[in-house]
């Protein structure tokens, strides 16, 4: 998304929120059980991130693209390839590929077009110099497949961690122009268009109906609650919400949670669903090397806390065995922005 135009409860409790400065909170204690997951979008490889060693420090057992990992903005896969070729190298990033493992999906800048959903032409292309970026053998069938969308499950010693990571571009309908000049986009047709497209929806559903994992982590690139911003959100696609929203019910799946980038901010925003023991929690975090600096506010009735417009990654603390999650969004020297536990 490119800003450049625009000032860019059930029983079950939030235990703690915080939104700090300047201080840099002890870690929540980590045991066996516990499985810990950093994640980030929005990466100029022209611009040095000063967060690499961060992440190395916070000792994830993964690290996970959320999209934008390049900004190519072109049909020419040759080109992506180029950029990526140049992120592989840069040395924070190879301290991360050394020690963790690195899964993710992409949003428009590195799928090659600004705000680009299934009309790309070269999408194909560019889908194969992704996989190339993200080390998947030239004999996996997600070489045949449409779309980069993926499952990784953890084991541990006292169950399991599923993330399922989500393509928002490759099968995503044309969005809707808005009437509203102060935004970008509108909501269009309820019932019209598709975000997931049949396949990648049908997959989901298995995944999620089919699930035994104690956490199911749903990588979106873009935002999922936050929808009155006017740029690109699920919101755009309203039959669209409520349809992952009735298949995160109906499933019997737990611990959903949802990561979302592109905002070039970051955010907290919890719902409420009737068919669920759980609030469901959208944790947006973005970006790693470049901000919306002039945010002065925009509405969003899910938000927790406040929005953190600082460079910066997110951090999740899963507990097993408590089904407990501390979240928090760290920057520069591992200073702890905002913060959020959650009881499962």
């Amino acid at each position: 998304m490119n800003y450049s135009n625009h000032f860019c409860l059930g029983i079950f409790v939030v235990l703690f929120i915080s939104c700090k400065s300047g201080q840099v909170p002890e870690q929540p204690q980590r045991s066996q059980d516990s499985f810990t997951i950093a994640f980030g979008s929005c990466n100029k490889h022209t611009v040095k991130n000063h967060l690499w060693d961060d992440v190395l420090a916070a000792k994830p057992d993964v690290w996970i693209w959320g999209g934008d990992i390049v900004y190519a903005d072109t049909d020419k896969a040759s080109e992506i390839a180029r950029m990526f070729d140049i992120q592989k190298e840069i040395p924070g990033y190879k301290a991360i590929c050394e020690q963790m493992q690195v899964i993710g999906t992409w949003d428009d800048h590195d799928y090659g077009l600004n705000d680009g959903g299934e009309e790309f032409a070269s999408k194909a292309a560019s889908e194969q110099v992704f996989l190339d970026f993200m080390d998947v053998p030239l004999d996996s069938p997600r070489r045949e497949q449409q779309g980069v969308y993926t499952s990784h499950t953890y084991d541990l010693p006292e169950g399991s961690v599923k993330i399922l990571v989500l393509d928002t571009r490759y099968f995503r309908s044309a969005l809707t122009p808005s009437t509203d000049k102060s935004k970008r986009y509108q909501p269009g047709t309820y019932g019209e268009g598709t975000m997931l497209g049949e396949a990648q929806w049908a997959w989901l559903e298995e995944e999620l109906r089919n699930s035994k994992a104690n956490f199911n982590i749903l990588i979106s690139s873009i935002q999922f609650l936050s929808s009155q911003h006017g740029f690109e959100t699920w919101g755009n696609f309203p039959h669209e919400v409520d349809k992952l929203n009735n298949l995160i019910e109906e499933s019997g799946a737990e611990g959903v949670i949802v990561l979302s980038g592109d905002r070039h901010i970051s955010e907290f925003s919890k719902i409420t669903l009737p068919g669920l023991s759980y609030p469901l929690i959208d944790f947006t975090s973005s970006g790693l090397t470049h901000v919306y600096a002039s945010y002065s506010g925009e509405p969003n009735p899910y938000r927790i806390g406040e929005v953190i417009a600082e460079k910066s990654f997110g951090l999740l603390i899963l507990n097993i065995s408590s089904n407990e999650v501390h979240m928090q969004m760290v920057g520069d020297h591992g200073k702890v922005l905002n913060e959020l536990t959650q009881q499962y």
